[in-house]
């Protein structure tokens, strides 16, 4: 077992490492931290999910050209599933790592190995050129894609977290969520632009390398970020009073941590198939079913992960005010609500409408929760596990929470002849799990 952590479960009464900083230097350690959490996790998020827009708009025809427009995006989405299935292992490898040698170095090698995935997908050979090749090399690069994101997010959020004041956890565990809706912002963003910039031939034979290659760039200004920030007070007095876990996998999913665990696993169902369906699916839905423009509806989804954006710090807020449990409750409900609304929205076939249904499901109601959900896993288990516990709870709900959500809509929709009203059923079916695990989790629970 591990031994419980002190005080309040995230800085320990025990050792203080920064007991004699002035506060000069705790604001520029802070700031420090501030930038290293949100730089970084918008950079390994813009890479994840850069594949997610290529596969709804690139890699179906140049990575699967010898199939119809419904399979090519099956197979497109099915590569983009992969690597959620292979970020738990990721994320019990860097988990362990994280919970052994420290949150600062992991998430320096799990950038740098992310970044060198998507790089290599700028230059790689398509279908017409190598033949069934490349899709395997695609499959390959996707694969150290989700192992290297497998250690990312829960690193992030406790280099945030257990840096943070103790009445401003809320706030700081938001921050690695507001990295996420930059990354997808921008990665949209950037696709939208390339495809302003050239024409469809052009766009297709190289235009969209280029959102690939610029990720070298960003890898190294984030590298160089990460290295300045100081190991969490958690860790340091875990690692100064030797209470490491030596087997921290068998602590999370043993009592008395089993609850937890559990409880976590179906908590982030609805957030993860949502997260999916309106920042990913919807690309294709839209371009697909409704025949919408690819730009304009890049530039919706755009606009909604910046409205995500700026209000996931007041979810963080919130959380701090009333308690993150109850704000991601609040959250997950409003969502559940709002899933068939918003697909009739979208059964109108207008840009404007579809937008505003986009920005209300995604910019508002998702950041309620979202903004919550950082702080609640990680008070989910004490400091010598807790880099594990998130990784466990956070991945391996991604297999079935994330990465099959667009591949399940699509064949939902097939089955219903075009229609999604069975697929926002699955949808509804997800949330309602999320909300009755969310409210089993009892305040007794937190260690925050």
């Amino acid at each position: 077992m591990s031994p419980p952590s002190g005080g309040d479960g995230v800085t320990g009464q025990v050792v203080d490492a920064f007991a004699d900083e002035t506060d000069d230097e705790r604001r520029r350690r802070l700031r420090t931290v501030v930038a290293a959490s949100l730089l970084g996790t918008t950079i390994e998020w813009y890479d994840f999910f850069l594949y997610a827009t290529a596969a709804s708009l690139v890699f179906n025809t140049l990575f699967f050209p010898d199939t119809s427009t419904f399979v090519g995006t099956m197979l497109s989405f099915a590569t983009f599933a992969v690597g959620f299935v292979v970020r738990p292992i990721g994320g019990v490898v860097f988990g362990h790592i994280g919970d052994r040698i420290g949150r600062k170095r992991t998430l320096a090698v799990t950038m740098v190995l992310m970044g060198v995935a998507t790089a290599l997908m700028g230059v790689l050979p398509t279908a017409a050129q190598v033949g069934v090749l490349a899709p395997i090399l695609l499959l390959c690069l996707r694969i150290l894609q989700g192992f290297a994101l497998g250690g990312e997010w829960a690193g992030a959020v406790l280099l945030a977290v257990e840096h943070s004041p103790k009445r401003r956890r809320g706030l700081f565990g938001s921050i690695p969520q507001v990295g996420l809706a930059l990354g997808l912002a921008l990665g949209t963003g950037v696709f939208a632009l390339l495809q302003v910039i050239f024409d469809d031939e052009q766009f297709l034979a190289y235009g969209w390398r280029i959102a690939f290659l610029v990720s070298i760039v960003l890898v190294a200004i984030g590298f160089v970020v990460r290295l300045k920030v100081d190991e969490t007070p958690a860790f340091q007095e875990v690692d100064a009073l030797a209470q490491k876990s030596s087997a921290p996998l068998r602590e999370v999913v043993v009592p008395p941590n089993t609850r937890n665990t559990v409880l976590g696993l179906l908590a982030r169902w609805g957030e993860g198939s949502a997260f999916n369906t309106w920042g990913v699916f919807a690309i294709a839905y839209a371009t697909t079913q409704l025949d919408l423009a690819r730009v304009p509806v890049l530039a919706a989804v755009t606009v909604a992960a910046l409205v995500m954006a700026v209000l996931l710090p007041v979810s963080g807020l919130l959380s701090d005010r009333h308690g993150p449990r109850r704000v991601y409750l609040a959250g997950m409900i409003a969502y559940t609500v709002a899933v068939y609304p918003v697909f009739v929205l979208f059964g109108t076939a207008s840009l404007l409408w579809f937008t505003v249904g986009l920005v209300v499901v995604f910019g508002v109601v998702h950041a309620l929760f979202y903004g919550a959900q950082g702080t609640l896993f990680a008070s989910l288990y004490p400091t010598p596990v807790r880099y594990t516990g998130l990784s466990v709870v956070y991945q391996f709900s991604g297999i079935y929470a994330s990465g099959l959500t667009p591949l399940i809509l699509t064949a939902l929709i097939g089955a219903g002849h075009g229609t999604p009203w069975i697929a926002a059923g699955y949808l509804v079916a997800t949330g309602l799990i999320s909300v009755v695990a969310t409210k089993l989790i009892r305040p007794a629970d937190l260690h925050l």
